[in-house]
């Protein structure tokens, strides 16, 4: 149905939360207001529920094409809107890479053809594409990724005149996986000297230490700061790296700005005992401390969104030993609920989860007539239920690799519904097949 009447939800947007009635019309929102009629709509009672703007996740790997055992993005896209985020930014190591325009609009066609969240991929930066990485266009891209780190093996950009390139001429978002390749490949190798194949998981965050972020973060900012680029700074995962950035330049006037991902902000190297690999990302899980000071910048505005890297693998390759089990981790379908526990314990409010989630990516990346509730935007809304509880279990997993990090987690508040583009997509524990997502616009340099 072309029109739906939301009604009697509490709606949270632009740092406040109150009762509002949503009609939404041809995919958009059509009015916001208090005792809304329309006879014509369908007519939703959401009895007190939250209504959350859709989350906008700026850091996905689903794996398509090349890696699909592992992910797709038919899977992965539904485990997102079941999770409440309706729009993803997808990265561009699959195999092939998107390196070339080509390659990139192959999974631009890929994406038009099953993915039930709206979608946008990274170009791919290499250390000799640079002038095919200039082609890109910022009004339908999401921004350039660049490596600056060893964890997608050949896509790393080391090359100091590639990175001045990239920095001087690119005028859209960059955004930067930092870790020192040189300092990793030193700790590996003392590592390998002392326990050659039996590397205890705990030795992760030492191999891929607080200086390896460091040396790479504030090379990739100064870098910025020289050129005056725009610079995302991908997965902060210590307390240093947080000093590098600024937090009193108003969001939509930053050229530098910074992520936190929801494993950084909810484990620690203490739960490598108990986790083991399913918690070896890249750059690492760190000490409580990092994690203390990582949710310090992300309320005073020094990291600007939350995001989950989501970048599953199947549960064989997790469970090899150390040296062989690969990085990361499916997030997707928890990340929302997850911040929400943090709400619950009064580590954060709502606005602020709904701000990192949804407003800021919009803004930061530009992003047309999405992240907030507000008439005439698309209508990528999330209903939320604060009294129903959800443990997660194996059975409910919508991820392709069949597990999650937070599997046995009973998390206080749960997905209810989630609308993309006007159209319920997720209701009652159940995907609802129909339209697939849209394509995401931004307003480039404007």
């Amino acid at each position: 149905m072309s029109r739906l009447l939301l009604k009697n939800g509490i709606v949270v947007t632009d740092g406040v939360s109150k009762p509002l009635d949503v009609l939404i019309k041809n995919k958009r929102i059509d009015r916001l207001d208090n005792n809304i009629d329309d006879p014509e709509a369908q007519t939703i009672d959401l009895k007190g529920k939250l209504l959350l703007p859709g989350c906008i996740d700026d850091q996905v790997h689903f794996r398509e094409p090349g890696l699909t055992h592992k992910a797709n993005i038919f899977s992965e896209s539904r485990a997102a809107v079941a999770g409440g985020i309706t729009s993803f930014m997808e990265m561009p190591n699959t195999k092939p890479n998107a390196v070339t325009q080509e390659l990139l609009e192959d999974k631009y066609k890929i994406a038009q053809t099953c993915s039930l969240a709206n979608y946008s991929f990274f170009m791919g930066a290499t250390n000799d594409n640079l002038e095919e990485v200039l082609k890109t266009n910022e009004d339908n891209i999401c921004g350039i990724k660049v490596f600056m780190g060893s964890s997608t093996g050949n896509m790393l950009v080391d090359n100091e005149k590639t990175l001045e390139g990239l920095f001087s001429r690119v005028p859209m978002l960059i955004a930067t996986h930092c870790e020192d390749e040189e300092t990793i490949r030193k700790n590996l190798e003392k590592a390998k000297n002392k326990y050659g194949d039996t590397i205890p998981m705990w030795m992760h965050p030492v191999i891929r230490n607080e200086e390896a972020c460091f040396l790479s973060s504030s090379l990739a900012v100064s870098l910025a700061k020289k050129h005056n680029a725009r610079l995302h700074v991908l997965h902060i995962s210590t307390g240093k790296e947080t000093t590098l950035f600024d937090n009193k330049t108003p969001l939509k006037d930053k050229k530098i700005t910074a992520e936190a991902c929801v494993h950084h902000l909810w484990f620690c190297d203490k739960d490598y005992e108990s986790k083991g690999t399913y918690i070896k990302w890249n750059p690492a899980v760190k000490t409580e401390r990092d994690r203390n000071e990582i949710w310090d910048a992300l309320l005073d505005n020094r990291i600007d969104v939350v995001a989950t890297d989501h970048a599953p693998h199947t549960v064989e390759e997790k469970q090899s030993p150390y040296h062989l089990a690969p990085s990361g981790g499916p997030l997707v379908q928890h990340a929302l609920i997850s911040m929400l526990e943090h709400v619950k314990n009064k580590k954060i409010s709502i606005e602020r989860v709904v701000e990192k989630m949804a407003h800021s990516p919009a803004i930061l990346f530009r992003v047309k007539d999405r992240g907030f509730i507000r008439e005439g935007y698309y209508a990528d809304l999330v209903v939320v239920d604060r009294f129903k509880s959800q443990k997660i279990i194996n059975e409910d997993i919508l991820y392709k690799c069949g597990w999650s990090p937070f599997e046995g987690i009973t998390f206080s508040h749960s997905v209810d519904m989630t609308f993309v583009n006007g159209r319920i997509a997720y209701e009652n524990n159940k995907i609802i097949e129909g339209d697939t997502g849209m394509r995401l616009l931004f307003n480039g340099n404007k």
